[in-house]
């Protein structure tokens, strides 16, 4: 029987490997390996392995895949097997160069990105993330950019920004699970919930950003947050070369914080989330300035539809919706440090430098109290609508850094290391910061230790 075309390029291509010391081999996975195989270490040895459940057509561009990267050019082979390893060597093509990131983000600072790629495809995001891998660059993976600083100088290695679209749903024992991939906007996911009655994500209204930051920061607002809904997570583990589903036990999540943060940073990238609501349930009212908003306007009963308008209300009333153009305060990470918890002895303590019996804290369920951030940073002597140079505070919202005309990444540094350390000097309370930092040289407590210097 005379070879298939996919059985000689696939020959051809074991011929390339060998050549470069690496063999290959093809086995049965108990779970199919993101993209069908490739680069791995066994035993010491580093080799191809590949998914023995693949189609011939599959094997070939895994092995061509693996391939791409590696230092090929001085070696003999078919034209088409060069042709096709050089195919696979970036997500839809090269990656480009230089890309500046300021338009990616919410604060609208910050350099470049050596090399940028989108992924829309699951295929798509696992080549970029492989392509970085063989040439040992850092990876970055992007979504909404509403929880970021990038430094002034760029960012070295590869940003890859999600762009996964979709949402299905399925019912499940008396609940639903909305799954939706990590490049879904996140406040219409919300919305499409609110409208079809199903309760669990309406106190999270506004807040900006994708699906895929959501189980990352355990995003939380209004008395609510993520780790109450998440049923499962869909991702890319970096380490095991594989896409898995996580339970929401597996997570690890706690205060504005999860596994993926903090645990295992840099192993998984987020590919969907599965949310798991209730048809019919009521609204989770349990913050007492919402409670207040839907008592003024005699919301007696509210429905879904009443706490997320009310919730877009009182955010909006913060400068907290960044989707207003005329808005002074629209350039900024929203909350840049997140509500310390301490504590009791702690909280009393603070209490009694302020000098505030009603000091605003929250008992938590280990015992510890929740304090307000913005309260912390309005008594350290730091006023709304505070300028330092091209930076301030919001004018409706002590906990927003804001970005003006002319701001630099290092003057966002600059004023939230100032408001740190007064906070600190007045209450003995470290801020942490709550958005992530790309480009500088090392943190101090979740801050760059000095902002970064301009770019060459």
């Amino acid at each position: 029987m005379k070879p298939s075309s996919s059985d000689a390029l696939f020959a051809e291509l074991s011929r390339v490997a060998a050549r470069l010391g690496l063999a290959v081999r093809v086995e049965r996975f108990e779970e199919p390996p993101a993209g069908g195989g490739g680069l791995c270490v066994v035993h010491g040895e580093r080799l191809v392995l590949l998914d023995a459940r693949g189609s011939p057509g599959d094997r070939v561009r895994a092995l061509a895949r693996a391939l791409a990267g590696l230092p090929v050019d001085e070696v003999y082979m078919a034209p088409a097997a060069r042709a096709l390893i050089e195919a696979m060597g970036a997500p839809e093509g090269r990656p480009r160069e230089q890309v500046p990131l300021a338009p990616f983000s919410t604060l609208g600072v910050g350099g470049p990105a050596r090399y940028f790629a989108e992924a829309r495809t699951e295929r798509d995001l696992v080549a970029a993330v492989d392509w970085a891998a063989r040439r040992g660059l850092p990876l970055r993976v992007l979504g909404g950019g509403s929880n970021l600083v990038v430094a002034d100088a760029g960012v070295e290695g590869l940003v890859l920004r999600v762009a996964l679209r979709g949402v299905t749903s399925r019912p499940a024992a008396g609940s639903v699970e909305v799954t939706a991939a990590a490049g879904e906007p996140w406040d219409a996911l919300v919305a499409e919930a609110v409208a079809r009655g199903w309760a669990g994500l309406e106190c999270l209204s506004g807040i900006p950003g994708l699906v895929g930051a959501t189980p990352i920061q355990n995003v939380g607002a209004y008395g609510q947050e993520v780790a109450e809904t998440v049923a499962a997570v869909r991702a890319l583990d970096r380490a095991a070369g594989r896409i898995v589903s996580l339970p929401a036990e597996a997570c690890g999540f706690a205060y504005r914080d999860s596994a993926f943060k903090s645990a295992t940073p840099d192993r998984y990238v987020v590919l969907a989330v599965t949310y798991r609501l209730a048809p019919g349930g009521p609204p989770a009212v349990r913050y007492a300035e919402l409670a207040r908003h839907l008592e003024a306007r005699g919301a007696a009963r509210p429905s879904l539809a009443d706490v997320r308008a009310a919730v877009l209300a009182i955010r909006r009333a913060k400068s907290m919706v960044l989707d207003d153009p005329g808005d002074e305060n629209r350039r900024s990470c929203g909350s840049f440090f997140v509500n310390p918890v301490v504590s009791a002895e702690d909280a009393a303590r603070v209490a009694a430098r302020a000098g505030d019996a009603a000091m605003p804290r929250w008992p938590e369920p280990d015992g510890r109290v929740k304090l307000s951030a913005a309260w912390l940073i309005e008594r350290a002597g730091f006023r709304r609508g505070e300028r330092d140079g091209p930076v301030g505070l919001s004018s409706r919202h002590a906990l927003a850094i804001v970005a003006h005309e002319g701001a630099r990444a290092r003057d966002v540094v600059r004023l939230a290391r100032r408001i740190r350390a007064g906070v600190e000097a007045r209450f003995g309370v470290r801020l942490v910061p709550e958005p992530v930092f790309w480009g500088f040289g090392g943190l101090e407590a979740g801050l760059p230790a000095e902002p970064a210097s301009d770019p060459a």
